[in-house]
């Protein structure tokens, strides 16, 4: 198994309770493909560096994690298709 981190972005015209299911949702695709999370943290609403869809902030989530390719994936792609992301980057951090 790999490190990464994973970083994203949820729209901030949404509910908390949204807010929070949607960052449930991506966490539960790591879980289910038995990644092994080490870090989780809720960053909360920042100013972004630029407009990204017309929104100036967004509520930040972190995850350092160890899983395979696969994993990341699936996780990539459900997080392409989660129209409440305005970003996310997964990084693989070298040992």
């Amino acid at each position: 198994m790999n490190k990464y981190e994973i970083t994203f972005i949820v729209r901030p015209d949404m509910e908390e309770a949204e807010v929070t299911k949607t960052a449930d949702a991506l966490k539960e695709v790591l879980v289910n493909d038995k990644a092994n999370i080490t870090t989780e943290k809720a960053i909360g609403q920042k100013e972004l560096a630029y407009e990204i869809k017309k929104f100036n902030t967004g509520y930040y989530f972190y995850y350092e994690i160890e899983a395979n390719k696969e994993t990341i994936e699936e996780f990539d792609r459900v997080a392409r298709l989660n129209e409440n992301l305005l970003r996310h980057l997964i990084i693989r951090v070298e040992d």
